[in-house]
């Protein structure tokens, strides 16, 4: 299986899709997607402030004395559409039953095509990390990210373009 996030221009914007075959009912990882102690686990910067209700307004990233930023919801279908704009990015979260699990594919749509390589190796950790979170199993290595690992891999295949914003605070 492919577990690479896959990019593509979308206009003056970038795609990145991946997507992943999980061993859970799409309940369980609607639940994983939407409730705040399953995010706490795998989601960047933590659970977000607010509800998964259209239209509504959410914070993302308020946590350890920071700002963070906001973020819309646009679409909630359960448990199979969930998109809401994440900063300037809008993320886009479909699952699609399959026998017993759910193959996820997860779809973000940003302005900075440079910063392609950078955040597809972040949601490329991130979903190992949904992974292990649904699975009940724990990571190998010292924080349970593989940022590190996967972003040279993404720097390599995506090219220089999609290269140019390095590594976010803390992970350098």
């Amino acid at each position: 299986m492919q577990l690479d996030g896959q990019l593509e221009r979308v206009g003056d914007r970038g795609r990145l899709t991946f997507t992943r075959t999980l061993k859970h009912a799409p309940e369980k990882v609607w639940r994983a997607l939407t409730e705040a102690d399953q995010l706490a686990a795998w989601f960047p910067d933590g659970p977000p402030r607010g509800e998964f209700v259209e239209g509504e307004t959410m914070q993302f990233g308020v946590s350890d004395g920071r700002e963070g930023f906001e973020g819309k919801v646009v679409t909630v279908d359960p448990p199979r559409v969930l998109e809401y704009t994440w900063g300037g990015d809008t993320m886009r979260f479909e699952l699609q039953p399959d026998g017993a699990g759910t193959v996820l594919t997860l779809t973000d749509t940003f302005d900075e095509y440079g910063k392609a390589a950078r955040d597809g190796a972040g949601w490329h950790a991130c979903l190992d990390m949904l992974g292990h979170t649904l699975d009940g199993t724990r990571p190998a290595g010292d924080n349970g990210s593989n940022w590190r690992e996967v972003y040279a891999g993404y720097i390599e295949r995506l090219g220089p373009e999609a290269s140019t914003i390095g590594p976010p605070e803390g992970h350098g």
